[in-house]
């Protein structure tokens, strides 16, 4: 017994981490690094071509629709009653800001996948939000995530959420209210490994880091933070048999480890307004944003302990033409960001920061939002005017087709198997050959 129980659980836990290489269980993919290891989506579509189903979203969201097995989960605010006195930021510096009027209901749904039909809906919260938002934003934005038995939901200031595959709510964790600099809105997504989920609730009050049991919603830990908000989702990684946990933001990107909260390594020199979220592999980690200045790192994972910022631990530096929103793509041997939210694509050299190619305008999108995903040596990039942008992977990326839908993309693109799910403003798309 004493050998074979070692043996079930290694089997055990690489039969799980096929089963995350197979679905699209959080934001940026299985391995949080926007890449579909399996999957070999459509290149070509149109509204007349390659859509298997399109599914009409009951309200507003730019949360990424995460894909386990036969079901796809969704999250929306709905607006419904009578109108009230709309709500606007008051916030220092708040501008392009849209207002809030109604209540909301704020909703998690599955949709088969196969035939686009609503398996079920629940409402896990109903209030009036405090804040509008910036009016490219969304009042779910929070993309959710999933081990494969529950599904973890999270609104912000309305709560996190714990549902079965069913849809039922098993327990919830209120973290009271987020105010957001510019009143721009919320959007960390929260992060997951093995019993422990992890939510970055950066904000113009008293910022901090906690970690759950993902079984029961009991606080495990909680690091404060001196920091103003950021949209960026922690990345869970392993290194040298640790698992820690890394967030970008204003003040520092810091690595705390998984178990304690303690901070094992920080590093300064990112703007305000950090929105896009870490992305590692080969012993690093990559760290941008855009704002107050460009400014986009590879940090190496060895050694790091402390401020690691005027260290060796710094691989390289470069401050141009980073992202702002849309988050880096570490495909292969090549790392992808886009400029700020325009359509200026760099591809560097992971390991020097040195470019591979280009930097190059990619012909046909306009405002991106959405963070670029990669599958079958192809990268694709929505934008919020309803074109997607195929690409070739590789040392000399080229144009492979411009696709078109009715709709406009702000969240970012999901794919299993042969099929590619596309959330809009107001449709669910899968995209599949016919």
């Amino acid at each position: 017994m004493k050998t074979l129980l070692p043996t079930l659980l290694l089997t055990a836990l690489i039969a799980r981490a096929a089963d995350y290489a197979e679905n699209w269980p959080q934001w940026r993919g299985p391995n949080a690094d926007g890449v579909a290891p399996h999957a070999d989506p459509p290149i070509h579509w149109s509204e007349e071509k390659n859509v298997r189903w399109k599914f009409t979203l009951p309200g507003k969201g730019h949360s990424t629709p995460i894909i386990w097995d036969n079901q796809i989960f969704v999250t929306a605010a709905v607006p419904f009653g009578n109108k009230k006195p709309e709500v606007y930021s008051k916030a220092e510096g708040a501008h392009d800001n849209y207002p809030v009027s109604q209540d909301h209901k704020f909703v998690v749904l599955a949709i088969d996948r196969t035939t686009g039909r609503q398996l079920w809906q629940t409402s896990v919260k109903t209030e009036f939000p405090h804040e509008g938002g910036h009016y490219t934003g969304s009042l779910a934005s929070n993309s959710p995530i999933t081990d494969g038995e529950h599904l973890y939901a999270h609104f912000g200031s309305r709560g996190l959420f714990c549902l079965t595959l069913d849809g039922r709510i098993e327990w919830s964790k209120s973290f009271g209210r987020m105010d957001t600099r510019h009143a721009h809105g919320e959007g960390s997504s929260p992060a997951l490994h093995g019993n422990i989920v992890v939510i970055n609730w950066d904000h113009s009050g008293q910022s901090f880091v906690t970690a759950l049991d993902k079984r029961t919603g009991k606080e495990l830990w909680r690091a404060e933070r001196d920091e103003m908000t950021s949209w960026s989702t922690p990345l869970i990684v392993t290194h040298e048999g640790r698992q820690q946990v890394i967030v970008s933001a204003t003040g520092a990107v810091r690595g705390y480890d998984l178990k304690t909260g303690k901070v094992i390594w920080s590093c300064t020199g990112l703007s305000r307004n950090v929105v896009a979220s870490p992305v590692a592999g080969n012993g690093m980690v990559f760290v941008s944003n855009s704002y107050d200045w460009q400014a986009m790192m590879g940090i190496i994972l060895k050694g790091a302990k402390g401020d690691i910022t005027e260290t060796q631990n710094i691989a390289w530096k470069i401050n141009r033409l980073t992202p702002y929103v849309p988050s880096p793509l570490l495909y292969k041997n090549n790392l992808y960001f886009l400029r700020h939210n325009h359509n200026i694509l760099s591809c560097l050299n992971p390991k020097t920061g040195q470019d591979r190619v280009g930097p190059f305008r990619l012909p046909g999108l306009r405002e991106i939002f959405a963070s670029p995903i990669a599958a079958s040596d192809r990268v694709y990039i929505p934008d919020r005017s309803g074109v997607t942008l195929v690409f070739s992977h590789g040392e000399d990326p080229k144009p492979i087709r411009l696709n078109r839908l009715q709709d406009k993309f702000s969240a970012s693109p999901a794919t299993v198997g042969k099929e590619l799910i596309l959330r809009g403003e107001s449709f669910l798309y899968c995209i599949a050959e016919d």
